[in-house]
């Protein structure tokens, strides 16, 4: 690369005002281009293990040199491994699997998992806290889809409404039955509400103001909104399946709520009760459930979340027609995931700053 001459710059600098500095950026810009393009464009590396909605992958696509997993099914373990190598910050699903084995592989210089999920259950926090990385979720934002989904899986399995439109597609409908397809009343009677926080505060407040519910909680704490704006009774477990006529189930997924809904607990239940859950499929026995439904220990369920996902097509509960399953789309809507997306974005772009996240799940 040939450099200008002292004479040219000094002429250059004639003109232009100032014949070192003119000099000194025309050498700078021509010997070292490359130099000075990574200089003025050097970005974070991230991985982001899914398309996420544009209001939050815009603005990591804009920050960040990002690669971005473009099919619709999860990476493979072995591959999400090879993908996060290197990377300063990672943009998770509940699908991906977040361990020793995945900080290892991605190394010392990563920064923040910022997880597209109001649950963490994917993430080894305590590993992520002890290596000193950042971990963030997206809440808040949900509650209403939420609440709303795991209503109208209460209402679907009470009034049988997908086994009705079954017997439509399946061109059984003759004609109007006075026996046919009878289902649950909702006026009046009793909402039981495991877990009450954000979502099944939003859930109790649907079944109290719009059908007169009574609200039974169980909850480790009280819930004094609940009771005073409610009128909600907290109670112990036994108790709330004993007497309610619906069970939503809004818990966290841990050690001591694992399986917590059973044979024991269905038995406890009354058999014309409905059993909802939007919260994760762990919290439920499947086995147990598709007993507890044939046997007629209960009268119907409605699934938003199962164990595993996708439900494999030769699980027993897709047999029975007073089970409703959905494919875990309770937010779902444009407003949450768009706002999942922002919130997920958000966290992630701090913690590549080392700023504090808009959701923190492990403050350090």
């Amino acid at each position: 690369m040939r450099i200008p001459s002292r004479k040219r710059c000094e002429r250059l600098g004639a003109r232009g005002g100032n014949s070192h500095r003119t000099a000194t950026s025309i050498q700078w810009r021509r010997t070292f281009p490359q130099k000075r393009k990574q200089l003025t464009m050097s970005k974070p590396r991230v991985f982001v293990t899914r398309k996420i909605p544009a209001a939050g992958l815009d603005r990591v696509l804009a920050a960040c040199d990002a690669d971005v997993w473009p099919d619709p099914l999860p990476p493979p373990h072995e591959v999400l491994l090879q993908r996060v190598a290197g990377c300063e910050g990672v943009l998770t699903l509940l699908t991906d699997k977040v361990d020793v084995e995945f900080f290892e592989a991605a190394g010392p210089q990563l920064r923040v998992v910022s997880n597209f999920a109001v649950g963490c259950n994917n993430i080894d926090v305590g590993e992520a806290t002890r290596r000193g990385i950042r971990v963030g979720n997206t809440p808040d934002v949900l509650t209403d889809a939420t609440a709303d989904m795991a209503f109208a899986l209460l209402i679907c399995a009470a009034r049988r409404i997908v086994e009705g439109q079954d017997f439509v597609r399946r061109a059984q409908w003759k004609t109007w039955e006075p026996l046919g397809h009878v289902g649950a009343d909702l006026i009046g009677r009793t909402i039981g509400i495991v877990g009450m926080g954000r979502i099944g505060y939003a859930m109790a407040t649907r079944c109290r103001g719009g059908w007169g519910m009574q609200v039974l909680y169980h909850d480790q704490c009280a819930s004094e909104k609940a009771e005073q704006f409610l009128l909600a009774r907290r109670v112990d477990l036994d108790t709330l399946l004993s007497q309610a006529d619906f069970v939503s189930v809004h818990a966290d997924l841990n050690d001591t709520t694992r399986g917590m809904f059973n044979a024991e607990a269905f038995r406890k239940m009354k058999p014309t009760a409905i059993f909802v859950n939007t919260a994760r499929g762990l919290l439920h026995v499947a086995a147990d459930l598709y007993q507890a439904l044939r046997q007629g220990w209960i009268f119907a369920a409605g699934l938003d979340v199962t164990d595993p996902e996708p439900i494999p097509m030769d699980d027993p509960l897709l047999t029975l027609p007073n089970c409703v399953i959905a494919p875990h789309i309770a937010s779902a809507t444009v407003s949450s995931r768009n706002g999942m997306a922002d919130i997920a974005a958000d966290n992630l772009l701090a913690g590549l700053q080392g700023q504090p996240l808009r959701c923190w799940v492990n403050p350090l």
